[in-house]
């Protein structure tokens, strides 16, 4: 059977009625007495209601995250750097795997909204999810158009775009393809393309892009990437993010292309476990710290007043990482 409130009280020697005053931080009460109920609180490990504090108007101190997949080590290192800043400003976090399925984040979505979270902060690349547009909660995006008046928070994928196609030019690249996805999702990353393809008409190059679907899993990409390198006259590789970069550097060492003397290479993302194990590949390093802050602060300010006047769309710059593959 759980603890309830009039075993807390028991405990600490005081009435339910006090009890649940220092739960809700409600009234005047003597630093003594509130000491005692923590301390009865924390010997029982009773834990308040949060759904039921919501219900009496008062935040539960939870944040929903959603995002693709944690076991992707840009999203794992977002959500980890964004569940410890919460927990430091006194919320609790749902984190939610959406796992690239439409209808799981809806569910995701709906359970968010029946546990009465605070806030939630969302960077899955689902399409045509309505829910977004009538949840009533503050909501923060991150790098993902969601519904009018959701801000976006984002790095800065056409100028990250320019800088990786602008260095393999400069490095000699002058056959250099593109690796992204689909670019389905209405999404700020798309732009890496955008600035690609700017690179290209500027210095009369042919574009040469090879887009693979979402869904697409590491054995899959990896067989399509060594038919390229094996048919196509590739001599510079821009991929989209690291994953993908690490997978053509596997491909390219495979089929005995000298890197980056035959084939140069630039990702993008340059998470904590890129840079720790993979310490070679040259890349565009994203603001992961700087998204954190910004996104949480932005929620804060949407929770503390739903009015409050935020802008569109937040870019943050991306710089390049010079190493041993370009």
């Amino acid at each position: 059977m759980g603890i309830k409130l009039t075993d807390v009280a028991q405990k600490a020697g005081v009435s339910v009625t006090t009890v649940s005053r220092v739960i809700n931080n409600y009234g005047y009460l003597s630093q003594k007495t509130i000491d005692k109920v923590h301390a009865a609180m924390e010997e029982l490990n009773y834990q308040p209601n949060s759904l039921a504090r919501s219900l009496q108007g008062k935040n539960t101190q939870l944040i929903g995250l959603i995002f693709p997949t944690v076991s992707h080590p840009f999203f794992g290192e977002l959500a980890a750097k964004m569940e410890t800043k919460l927990f430091e400003l006194g919320y609790k976090t749902i984190l939610c795997d959406s796992a690239d399925n439409k209808e799981k984040e809806r569910d995701y979505l709906r359970m968010l909204a029946a546990n009465k979270v605070d806030g939630i902060i969302a960077g899955a690349h689902n399409l045509g999810i309505p829910e977004y547009e009538k949840v009533g909660l503050p909501i923060i995006s991150f790098d993902r158009y969601l519904a009018d008046g959701i801000p976006i928070v984002s790095s800065d994928s056409y100028q990250g775009g320019r800088i990786a196609t602008e260095q393999l030019y400069q490095r000699g690249g002058r056959r250099i393809a593109i690796f992204t996805g689909t670019n389905e999702s209405a999404s700020p990353t798309n732009r890496r393309l955008d600035g690609y393809m700017s690179v290209m008409k500027e210095y009369h190059l042919e574009p040469l892009v090879y887009q693979f679907p979402l869904d697409y899993s590491p054995f899959l990409k990896t067989i399509e990437i060594r038919n390229i390198l094996r048919d196509e006259a590739v001599d510079s590789i821009f991929c989209t993010d690291d994953l993908t970069a690490i997978l053509v550097m596997n491909a390219a060492n495979e089929q005995g292309l000298k890197v980056p003397e035959q084939l140069k290479i630039i990702g993008y993302d340059g998470t904590e476990f890129i840079q720790n194990y993979f310490p070679h590949l040259s890349t565009v390093l994203q603001p992961i710290d700087e998204f954190v802050d910004l996104s949480i602060n932005l929620l804060m300010k949407r929770i503390d007043n739903p009015e409050a006047a935020l802008d569109n769309l937040y870019q943050l710059p991306v710089k390049f990482v010079q190493r041993q593959t370009s």
